[in-house]
């Protein structure tokens, strides 16, 4: 074991990522997912605002 390996060692340096150029088919599809997204989250409060669909319980018949 040699004296001058101790300690952590540092690491390596990753690559800088390139910045992606975005032509109109990708805006328009990000812009698509977005507003997607917005229609899903005003469902689900929508949705969270009511009961439960099917809470009957059990049905009786009408006879005595």
């Amino acid at each position: 074991m040699s004296g001058r390996e101790g300690g952590k060692k540092k690491p390596l340096k990753s690559a800088k990522k390139q910045t992606k150029e975005m032509d109109d088919d990708d805006i328009a599809f990000k812009q698509k997912q977005k507003e997607e997204q917005k229609a899903l989250e005003a469902l689900k409060v929508k949705a969270s605002g009511k009961g439960p669909l099917a809470g009957t319980g059990i049905k009786k018949s009408g006879k005595k």
